[in-house]
């Protein structure tokens, strides 16, 4: 059994049709990765996943357990964590009072050794607000904040956008530390040479639809399949 098996998926934003029958399956210790055009559906697949936006039609198992229908906070309960786009860290406390604050409910939370072996920059900043953080470090924040719950997938929108090259680089070498440990991950990324670094498998989406599926060197063999969906 997947640990995320999706069937015949399909959410809106008020009238708007935006998924279609999306099908995808995501397996434990594997990192999956979706990609597309702005607008095509990656970031409305992450937040139906997680339960922000509530599904019409269709179903997601998670772990076996039908999340549909359920609040964000009970998908959250069940060991799946979004890493916003936004990031959303509380710019008003600093690092380690993020940290602690997300650990707070988690049955299982990580020392906070293992975030800042994890993340050494975030041990030198510790006492530092979210405000007065790097847009690099506060990816960090973000990331480990979800890392703090021990949950069973991580969700990553857009995690490298925006960022100098030297931060996208080193946050790339923490998430192949997280999937060389187990950690399952889904991410949404436009950065195609770090989405294929990191990915075993890819989704790509198109207009709502899941228009391939496969292992993420099918990609690097056919060009041809970016530039069609894609246009690279």
């Amino acid at each position: 059994m997947s640990l995320i098996e999706v069937k015949a998926l399909n959410s809106y934003y008020g009238d708007s049709h935006i998924l279609f029958d999306v099908d995808m399956h995501v397996e434990r210790n594997e990192v999956v990765a979706l990609i597309g055009r702005n607008g095509a559906g990656k970031t409305t697949t992450l937040k139906s996943l997680m339960g922000i936006v509530r599904p019409r039609a269709g179903s997601i198992k998670f772990d076996g357990a039908e999340l549909v229908g359920l609040p964000s906070h009970a998908i959250a309960r069940a060991g799946m964590q979004l890493v916003h786009e936004e990031r959303r860290i509380f710019g008003s406390l600093n690092v380690e009072q993020n940290l602690v604050l997300a650990g707070l409910t988690a049955p299982n939370r990580w020392p906070l050794d293992r975030i800042y072996e994890m993340f050494p920059r975030l041990k030198e900043r510790c006492d530092s607000r979210g405000t007065d953080l790097s847009g690099g470090e506060q990816q960090m924040l973000a990331i480990a904040r979800a890392l703090v719950r021990d949950p069973k997938v991580v969700l990553l929108d857009e995690p490298f956008e925006g960022l100098a090259p030297v931060i996208v680089r080193d946050l790339v070498a923490a998430c192949r530390a997280l999937a060389a440990a187990g950690q399952t991950i889904v991410l949404v990324e436009q950065n195609l040479a770090a989405t294929l670094a990191l990915a075993q498998r890819v989704y790509i989406v198109n207009n709502g639809h899941v228009v391939h599926e496969g292992p993420s060197r099918e990609l690097k063999e056919q060009p041809k399949l970016l530039e069609r969906y894609l246009g690279v």
